[in-house]
């Protein structure tokens, strides 16, 4: 059994398309248009005096790096540099979690941070900007979910990482799309139904290849929405010998013409072992910078996003990830500014889903039975 549910409806500015405005040639989906607040590119010299500001901030401060793979590729190669780490929501909040350091500095989007202050408490978290933010948090609403998660009480909750602290603390688990399959399919193994939030294409990708019988929240990631299979498919008729990865947060049909389906951990692992010269990746283009440093004798190609009409073909770049700049990051550790703050009260019923998933990927990491793992837990 599979339904949807879509009980909100977010309505985002989106830049200006051609077809809307035929003299905006150029404010289709490039992300200096888009609505968020994009920092100005800095110049050479600037960004050279900003990264050595920046370098030694975080030692006075005692603080750590930690970025995401879709932001500028400036903050993943300077928390690298720096001793931070460059990786997924999860292990950007496990990092920062097991770090001596006292403050965290979390480059990408506000779930990230608030996740990170979730299992670190006892320690600063800081953001170059608050206002980034994510569509699936944005469209997944804590009191609607709520709501939602009320009207089907016999169905255990699983909510992905992508979500505001309020919504995982109505959660019995949290997943990732590196862990999300083998949760749920446990789940599944014990008897558990599935209220699932909040991106229906991940959602329907994990019912597909588990069978379990999902509820599901009616959300997208406006980055991954905008695959097109059709697209995809002519692109790959030009690049027969390329092998498509693709992030399961993208469409089905998209979906079905990927070699491999992962998160970006997943694809950064099948780019390193796949027997290929040329890639085609269907995930946020931020990726593209640790996939060539990591694969220098590869080819990888964005996948594509638009038509043949359009001013650019690929535009597969959230918005808000590109708000974190160099900039931001050095007024940010020098002031103490935008710092991450969660209720005490929801910030332990939060940990409690994330806890679960914590201990379940490092017992199967261990060799451990996936179904030993659930078998004890229900709904909350």
């Amino acid at each position: 059994m599979t339904t949807s549910a879509l009980l909100k409806t977010v309505d985002y500015e989106q830049p200006l398309r051609a077809a809307d405005a035929p003299q905006a040639v150029n404010a289709v989906c490039t992300t200096k248009h888009a609505w968020a607040r994009v920092p100005q590119e800095p110049s050479p010299t600037e960004r050279a005096a900003l990264k050595d500001k920046i370098r030694r901030l975080l030692k006075e401060k005692n603080a750590v790096m930690v970025s995401h793979f879709y932001v500028h590729p400036d903050l993943q190669d300077l928390a690298e540099e720096t001793g931070g780490i460059v990786s997924d929501s999860l292990e950007m909040a496990r990092f920062g979690r097991d770090h001596a350091a006292s403050t965290l500095v979390v480059s990408g989007v506000r779930f990230m941070g608030e996740t990170s202050k979730i299992l670190s408490p006892h320690k600063r978290v800081l953001m170059p900007d608050l206002d980034a933010t994510c569509s699936l948090d944005l469209g997944c609403p804590a009191d609607d979910f709520s709501a939602f998660c009320d009207a089907h009480p016999d169905r255990t909750v699983v909510v992905y990482a992508n979500t505001s602290a309020a919504v995982k603390a109505r959660a019995d688990w949290l997943v990732t799309s590196s862990c999300a399959l083998e949760i749920v399919r446990a789940l599944k193994d014990q008897g558990h139904k599935i209220l699932w939030a909040p991106d229906r294409h991940l959602g329907g990708y994990i019912q597909r290849e588990t069978g379990a019988d999902m509820v599901m929240w009616g959300g997208s990631c406006i980055v991954h929405d905008e695959f097109k299979g059709f697209e995809l498919e002519a692109l790959m008729q030009e690049h027969p010998g390329a092998k498509v990865l693709v992030h399961p947060e993208s469409p089905a049909a998209v979906v079905a013409l990927a070699d491999a389906v992962g998160s970006t951990s997943g694809i950064l692992k099948a780019a390193r072992e796949m027997d290929a010269k040329e890639f085609i990746v269907a995930t946020d283009n931020g990726m593209m910078h640790k996939l060539r440093a990591l694969n220098p004798g590869k080819t990888f190609i964005e996948a594509p996003t638009a038509g043949n009409s359009a001013t650019c073909k690929s535009c597969a770049h959230c918005p808000w990830m590109a708000m974190n700049g160099l900039a931001d990051v050095a007024r940010m550790l020098e002031s103490g500014a935008n710092e991450i703050h969660v209720d005490p009260a929801l910030r332990v019923r939060a940990r409690v889903p994330i806890d679960r998933m914590l201990a379940f990927t490092a017992a199967l990491k261990n060799g451990q039975v996936p179904g030993s793992l659930v078998a004890h837990i229900g709904a909350a």
